[in-house]
């Protein structure tokens, strides 16, 4: 049986990235992560599968995302300092969070889900409580809508195309 302390080292970058891309900034995506592990630490942890349990730490994560931009609304936040490494590079990481942005929050968080903690799609499904299926569609529709986009963006800098981890 799984432990808090096992969750947290296989699955603290993982939430991490997701919620650094889900919030916009990289210290409050620290405090959520530190949050969801002391949700963790709190319950008792469920008798399941490790695909199953990464599926309950996500949805944990993803409920504390939605809590937060919830509560964002009625607050709002500072930004975090501007990225250094180039204009370039801070015109398409803007580009990429408003993209986001716009996208529907299930769509958003399949996407991240999938592209920065690599959850399978039933880890996404369990964690988002939706189908296999419905996973695959909002996945295609976030892709299509990002490719669309960012299309303009990626092309005018000869981009291949974006990385979407955060630097550790």
């Amino acid at each position: 049986m799984a432990t808090a302390d096992v969750l947290f080292a296989q699955h603290r970058e993982g939430v991490f990235r997701y919620l650094c891309r889900s919030v916009g900034q990289a210290d409050t995506a620290r405090d959520l992560t530190q949050e969801v592990f002391l949700r963790v630490a709190r319950s008792p942890v469920p008798e399941a599968e490790p695909p199953a349990l990464r599926a309950w730490v996500f949805k944990i994560a993803r409920n504390l995302a939605i809590n937060h931009a919830r509560d964002g609304q009625r607050r709002p936040e500072t930004a975090d300092p501007p990225d250094r490494s180039g204009p370039a590079t801070q015109e398409l990481a803007a580009a990429l969070r408003q993209a986001l942005e716009r996208l529907p929050a299930i769509e958003r968080d399949v996407f991240l889900m999938r592209e920065t903690a690599g959850l399978s799609y039933d880890e996404i499904a369990a964690a988002c409580e939706i189908t296999p299926d419905a996973v695959r569609s909002r996945l295609q529709r976030a892709r299509g809508h990002l490719r669309e986009t960012l299309g303009g963006a990626l092309s005018a800098r000869g981009a291949r195309g974006v990385r979407l981890t955060m630097p550790r």
